[in-house]
Parts: structure tokens; sequence; C-alpha cells
């Protein structure tokens, strides 16, 4: 297909976000996208907010992440699918970045650009599956200890300069691919499944790259604030979930003992957040 005829559309799932939504729906129009939807999970009004053309659906429900995400895919075309947090303010040139690595490389299936907080610190969305003993130091140190070694090597790229896994907060993806592996795991409500996403697109042949060339900024836990606690609990929950869906082998054998270390961690968190 040619490129100037591939087309492109962006799902924007949204929560308790109203406030940044209006800025992430024109910076994705700034950078010509067209074709959008928001899956708005929560009761907010929206009303005063520019939705620059964007179609708004509202489940009554909170679907969850990955669940809003495939909702929302099913109601827009393109070739290529944005899929993005509402408190996302993509930067100029990034859509083209991102895009422009899908038109080269036809085996990637997905793509990440590199996210920055807001004080213009560059978030770590670009990271590896961990080894069972990786997982078990960052899950334990990171509370403690949040730039141990474990940490820090489970939040970037390969040693080979590749990536496992990208950020679900902001990501073009082949919809040939998404489709191919039947879009987000609806078992994950929060948390993990931009990782099984990309777990499973790598399983089915699709490689996952990231592109400096392109940014993105995040406010981050805009949603996750309105929730707290069941959002901390979720986080847990999936990557267990997690943990016991991709394992195999010997590693297989212990992910009882990954339920303990990743229970002890949770009440680690709730103790330290009260």
């Amino acid at each position: 297909m040619n490129r100037s005829t591939r087309t492109l559309s962006a799902v924007v799932v949204g929560y308790h976000s109203r406030e940044a939504l209006g800025e992430c729906l024109r910076s994705l129009r700034t950078n010509g996208v067209e074709s959008m939807v928001v899956v708005e999970n929560s009761d907010d009004d929206l009303t005063g907010i520019e939705l620059s053309g964007a179609r708004v659906v509202r489940p009554g429900v909170n679907l969850g992440y990955g669940r809003g995400v495939n909702r929302g895919a099913a109601l827009v075309g393109g070739e290529y699918l944005i899929v993005s947090n509402p408190d996302v303010v993509v930067h100029d040139g990034a859509v083209s970045a991102l895009r422009r690595v899908l038109d080269d490389e036809p085996t990637v299936g997905i793509v990440g650009p590199r996210i920055r907080r807001t004080d213009g610190t560059v978030y770590p969305s670009q990271r590896v599956f961990p080894s069972m003993w990786l997982a078990a130091a960052h899950a334990l140190l990171a509370p403690f200890w949040p730039e141990n070694p474990a940490t820090r090597r489970y939040r970037a790229p390969r040693s080979d300069g590749g990536v496992d896994w990208v950020s679900g907060a902001f990501f073009v993806v082949r919809r040939q691919a998404f489709e191919e592996v039947g879009g987000f795991d609806e078992r994950y409500f929060m948390f993990a499944e931009d990782m099984d996403l990309c777990w499973r697109l790598q399983r089915a042949g699709w490689r996952v790259r990231a592109s400096d060339d392109a940014e993105v900024t995040h406010v981050e836990g805009m949603s996750r604030a309105s929730a707290g606690r069941r959002m901390v609990i979720a986080h847990h929950l999936s990557a267990l979930r997690f943990e016991a869906q991709t394992s195999t082998g010997l590693r297989r054998v212990f992910v009882p003992l990954a339920a303990v270390v990743l229970m002890l961690r949770l009440g680690v968190v709730l103790l330290r957040g009260t």
C-alpha cells in the first residue's frame, strides 16, 4: 500500500481526566489525526471541553483501559491505530515519526515514543521482560529504593538497544497486528495490559520498537488519583496475572512464590500510602 493512502486513527480512554482531555485531543489533531474516539469510563461532564471532532462513547461503567481501547478500536478505521491516555500531550511531529517506523519496517507491529514528565525528565517507557530474579528484586526493592539497580535495569532498553515492551500511555500499533492477537487481553483491568500485548505480538512474529525521534508529555497519575488504593491493588494483581500467564518451564514452578512476593509488596505499598 502506498504511504499516502495509509490511514490512521486514535483511541483515547478517559477516566476522571476532563481537565487534560481537550489538550490531548488538540495535540493529536495538530499532528494530523482526524479520526478520534474517546471512550469515557467515568461520568464526567465533558461540556465545554474542545473535543476537536472526536466521537465520545460512554459505556456507562468503568471498562478498564484495555477493554476501553478494544471498544474504541472497533469504532474507527485506519491501518495504524494510536492508543493514548487522556493526560498526554503529543509533541509536534511525533505521530509522523512513529508512523514512519511502521512505514519503513513492515515487521514492526507496535512503536512507542520517548515519554517525558511535565518537569521534562524522561519517563522509563521502554522496558524489558524481566527475568524471575530481576522481577523479584524490582518488586521488593522499588518501594524502599526507587533507583535500585534491578529497577533501573527493568526500566531500560535491552543490552542490544532493543525494547521488549513500550508503555500503554501512548503508542501506535499496526491494526493488522493488533487484530491478529485479539487486541488487549480484557482480563487485565488496568496495568500490565501493555506488557502483555507486546508479549503476544512478539510471539506472533511482530517486532516492538521505540523511537526517540517522537516525544510526548504525560501528566502521570491523573486517572489513578481518583481511584487510589483500587489502582494499587489492580497493579499488583495484573503483574501476578502476567507472570502466571507467561511463565514456562522451571519459572512456572515459582509462580506461587511470585504471588507471595507481590502480596508482600502490595502490603508495604498500601501501608506506606496510609
